[in-house]
């Protein structure tokens, strides 16, 4: 084999979490299934799209103002989850199984629910290795919100399985476990979409 040849799986060292601690402050670090995997901050309009969603589900179900409250939500939280380290773009618990935040960096306790917004440098990842991390480590809900197609995917738990749920596109209310006690259009996490951009280029030419 050549040194060029990437090595077996079963045969890399597993990378530590020292391995993660040297990595640039630019970039988001994991380890997954023992390999070290780094990618850039999200952009612009993946940052967006996160933060809408998170204020959305903060005030209704972290703050208890537009909805019932009894989660904490956090954004990119750091995961230990067993010997994988994780950070998902938004992750909630609720309360009762994580009624105050550690002191430490990381958080040890499996998430209920995590959203990972999917963009080119992540969704082989979002979408195949840390998909089973969550489910191995119990998460019951998973999300999968893309902004480039302006799409929400939803999954649930089942027996250890991902059951597919409501996909929801365009202005498509946005309603589902384990936050379908509300409602809001999906188009309000896209702020700077086509439509709004529409809307600002008529306003300018008046």
């Amino acid at each position: 084999m050549s040194s060029a040849e990437a090595l077996p799986r079963r045969e890399r060292v597993a990378a530590t979490y020292a391995d993660l601690e040297a990595v640039p402050s630019h970039l988001v670090a994991e380890i997954l299934d023992g390999e070290l995997v780094t990618h850039p901050r999200p952009a612009p309009k993946h940052a967006a799209a996160a933060s809408c969603l998170g204020a959305e589900l903060v005030d209704a179900f972290g703050r208890g103002r537009s909805g019932p409250g009894g989660w904490i939500i956090l954004d990119e939280p750091e995961l230990h989850l067993g010997s994988d380290v994780v950070v998902p773009d938004i992750a909630g618990w609720r309360r009762e199984r994580l009624p105050t935040l550690p002191e430490t960096a990381f958080i040890a306790v499996a998430p209920d629910w995590v959203c990972e917004v999917v963009s080119p440098s992540t969704e082989r990842y979002d979408r195949g290795e840390k998909r089973l991390i969550y489910a191995d480590a119990g998460v019951r809900h998973m999300w999968l919100l893309d902004p480039r197609a302006e799409l929400l995917e939803t999954f649930a738990l089942v027996d250890g399985n991902w059951m597919v749920g409501t996909t929801m596109s365009g202005s498509d209310p946005v309603s589902a476990p384990p936050f379908d006690a509300i409602s809001f259009p999906l188009s309000v996490l896209w702020p700077f979409g086509q439509q709004h951009a529409g809307s600002e280029t008529q306003q300018n030419d008046h």
